[in-house]
């Protein structure tokens, strides 16, 4: 375990409401794809998402990097356990855990 993945994006209108901040919705999703491409480079194996638990923490503006790391902290035969965090110029945004289910492909 250990290694860290880590992906970005760079937040546009779309990505926001009114107010230029960028949506909860967005920032989860972000972290759940990120949280499943480290359990993929750990394992070697596609998972689904079976729990996720986010916390916002700060907030994350149009026109700004949102960087994101990700790391699967421990992985069983069936699950793996994750943690990611995203920031935004060295301040966490949001942080966030997940438990994935390991397909295994039948016959």
């Amino acid at each position: 375990m250990g290694d860290v993945t880590e992906q970005a994006f760079y937040a546009l209108p779309r990505h926001a409401n009114g107010l230029g901040l960028v949506h909860g919705g967005m920032l989860t999703a972000f972290l759940d794809g990120l949280m499943g491409a480290a359990v993929y480079r750990s394992a070697r194996q596609t998972a689904v998402t079976i729990h996720l638990s986010i916390d916002f923490l700060h907030m994350a503006r149009v026109g700004e990097w949102v960087m994101g790391e990700a790391r699967v902290t421990r992985a069983t035969r069936d699950v793996a356990f994750v943690e990611a965090r995203a920031h935004v110029a060295g301040t966490d945004v949001v942080r966030g855990s997940a438990v994935f289910k390991l397909m295994r492909r039948h016959g």
